[in-house]
């Protein structure tokens, strides 16, 4: 699905990402993890060719996306509020998202109710700009926004962020049954490392932008190594 080989990113005298290669497999729950600095978001970035690589190049199902767009229409990826367009309603974000994607109205307002629990009554129909909702909710616009087309490839930066403890629960189902639904590649890069850990299939552990764990993690197996790391 993807393959990474040589990808370097640094930023003055800072190296980001340091990777000479690492492969993300067709249906992995792949679960990024480090601490602040460690380079998740950079390597997001590169990816999704929002950030060039100083050396080394990505691919997405044999694709570089630097070069091509064969891979947009199938990626849906939410990194910060950069992705909204905040001076829209969320309704009007979405019949953007949708149009994008070639959905008929009818399609797009019953995709928009596909995520009524997620939402929980507090972003559709409320009037106001996606610029004036709480952090938490951005994030669940986001979020919806990037699984609105069903892709094969979902991307999600610190998708926990800013949700309740509520929200960030039926998010992990949400994420858990798409997959079992879809057979889609998700990369979440998390703080959290029991959701990380519950709804993971692999976890890669970064540290000063190179990958120096690839973890399976197969019923929870990785937890207690990724503990013993982080002295939890």
């Amino acid at each position: 699905m993807i393959k990474i080989q040589s990808l370097k990113k640094t930023f003055g005298e800072k190296t980001a990402v340091n990777i000479s290669e690492f492969n993300i497999n067709k249906g992995d729950i792949l679960g990024l993890v480090g601490n602040n600095g460690a380079g998740k978001t950079t390597l997001f970035r590169m990816i999704l060719d929002l950030l060039k690589p100083d050396e080394g190049e990505v691919a997405i199902d044999g694709v570089n996306p630097a070069e091509h767009e064969d891979w947009k229409p199938t990626t849906g990826a939410y990194i910060d509020e950069a992705f909204l367009i905040d001076f829209l309603t969320p309704e009007e974000y979405f019949e953007f998202v949708g149009k994008t994607y070639s959905m008929s109205k009818e399609q797009i307002e019953q995709r928009q109710h596909d995520f009524d629990q997620f939402m929980d009554g507090e972003i559709l129909d409320q009037k106001k700009l996606i610029r004036d909702f709480s952090a938490g909710n951005k994030q669940k616009i986001g979020i919806v926004a990037a699984l609105f087309n069903r892709p094969n490839l979902v991307i999600l930066d610190e998708p926990f962020n800013f949700l309740d403890p509520s929200s960030q629960n039926i998010l992990k189902k949400m994420l858990t049954a798409y997959h079992e639904e879809t057979g889609a590649t998700i990369l979440i890069s998390s703080h959290n490392l029991q959701h990380t850990v519950e709804i993971s299939s692999r976890i890669a552990l970064l540290e000063h932008g190179v990958i120096i764990k690839d973890l399976p993690n197969e019923n929870g197996s990785a937890e207690q190594e990724l503990e013993n790391y982080f002295n939890v």
